[in-house]
């Protein structure tokens, strides 16, 4: 990985542009004003001198930072961020002499017959006002790099919650299940191997259709207990199959509906399933068991809640109390987390 006081970024970039711009201009009306010449002409000298001096520090400094900085000691890096930084006030103020000779931009005096002393001075200017701009870059990177740590250890904290819960009440009933039907048996162990399998993958998001597929085991699994009475019915276009949302996530409102909703009076539960795409990414979980006495998420949703926030800036709702009815939404893929 990159050190991070190497990193910049492209509104890093952006700031420094403007630094260099606004340090130039300022720089050249002083100097025109002291002696009352046209501040028009102060303005085009100082826009070509920040272009310049911008230009040689993004080469400077790509090429000190990829090829140079990595391959030596860091007692070593100051004095060569000197030299580097001083090249690039120097340079760019000798190549603003010429070009402004070029385009007839009128020079002050003083500066056009010693315009390699002025270049100097410019070149030490340029290296302090570098210096201020690397603390800043460097506080920006290790606050973002803080803030990311923060958020991967809180996601794998969550995600450390999330051993499925039904585990041995499938391992039980796959020793009944032996003693009635050795095929059957047989034929859960599998699906519960490749349901573990899913499970265990070190992603903190997954495509929908897997997700999907591993609900299927899920619910295949949990029906061995329940006599087949859980019947799921999906409405998801393959289209949507490749969006990327946390996992567990359906999974979890299919449980809480199977643990909360389940009721003996029915034949069956029925938990339905849409994805619909306008704006947003949504998933709707509805099921026609008990309604859901208490407003305030438990553990479970909260978590979920969490790492919808953490991941995809989205979230879930209840929007339907009477025929318990669940709707999360995806939001755009948080780019500061690793999706492992």
């Amino acid at each position: 990985m990159k050190n991070l006081e190497l990193q910049i970024k492209v509104k890093d970039w952006f700031f420094i542009f403007i630094i260099a711009i606004f340090f130039s201009i300022i720089l050249s009306i002083y100097s025109y004003f002291l002696i009352d010449e046209n501040i028009q002409n102060a303005l085009y000298f100082g826009l070509l001198l920040g272009i310049d001096i911008f230009m040689f520090s993004m080469v400077f400094i790509n090429y000190l930072n990829n090829y140079i900085l990595p391959k030596v000691s860091k007692k070593y890096w100051i004095l060569l961020a000197i030299v580097f930084s001083f090249l690039s006030g120097f340079l760019g103020t000798i190549l603003t002499y010429f070009l402004s000779i070029f385009f007839d931009i009128y020079l002050i005096e003083k500066f056009k017959n010693s315009y390699i002393l002025f270049s100097i001075f410019i070149g030490f200017l340029t290296y302090f006002v570098a210096a201020l701009l690397y603390q800043f870059v460097k506080m920006s990177n290790k606050k973002e790099h803080n803030e990311k740590l923060l958020l991967d250890s809180r996601l794998k904290s969550l995600q450390r919650q999330l051993n499925p819960h039904f585990l041995f009440n499938s391992l039980n009933s796959l020793v009944e299940l032996l003693h009635e039907d050795i095929n059957k048996a047989e034929e859960n162990l599998v699906e519960l191997s490749k349901f573990l399998r899913q499970s265990m993958k070190e992603s903190a998001l997954n495509s929908l259709k897997d997700e999907i597929d591993n609900l299927k085991r899920y619910v295949f699994l949990e029906n061995v207990r329940f006599s087949n009475k859980i019947v799921l019915n999906l409405d998801i276009k393959k289209e949507y199959f490749e969006i990327l949302i946390p996992k567990f996530s359906i999974q979890l409102l299919v449980e809480n509906a199977i643990k909360h909703g389940f009721d003996k009076n029915k034949k069956q539960l029925i938990i339905n399933i849409v994805c619909i795409k306008n704006k947003e990414f949504e998933i709707i979980v509805s099921n026609n068991g008990k309604p859901v006495k208490n407003d305030s998420f438990g553990i479970g949703l909260k978590n979920l809640k969490e790492r919808l926030e953490i991941l995809l800036n989205g979230k879930v709702l209840l929007v339907n109390k009477e025929l318990p009815t669940y709707k999360i939404i995806i939001g755009k893929k948080n780019e500061d987390i690793n999706n492992g």
